[in-house]
């Protein structure tokens, strides 16, 4: 089943951000290697596709998992977990389109 995982930035967190950011980027390629991964990106802190010293506000990923466990457990073990993220949410996500 495909699962949502949002993840709020804490403030200032652009520095942590960028420092974390390759193993991050490594954990989505597996997840998109494997045909799991739907969608992941920023949400810029600002309305601008490079929202500069801005920064971020968090992150939306939508992937698929055996189980909202599973989805759980891989969202709390990501990089950005550790200091980028303030609160993740991760929560079933039914697609409906494109079909």
């Amino acid at each position: 089943m495909w699962y949502a995982i949002i993840g709020q930035d804490t403030p200032d967190s652009l520095d942590k951000r960028m420092a974390a950011r390759p193993a991050h980027l490594a954990r989505l390629q597996a997840l998109q290697d494997e045909g799991r991964l739907l969608l992941a990106g920023p949400f810029p802190a600002v309305d601008a596709v490079d929202p500069g010293a801005a920064g971020f506000a968090g992150s939306l990923i939508v992937a698929e998992f055996a189980s909202l466990q599973a989805a759980q457990e891989w969202a709390e073990t990501d990089p950005y977990a550790a200091g980028v993220f303030g609160q993740i949410t991760v929560q079933p996500f039914k697609k409906v389109l494109p079909a």
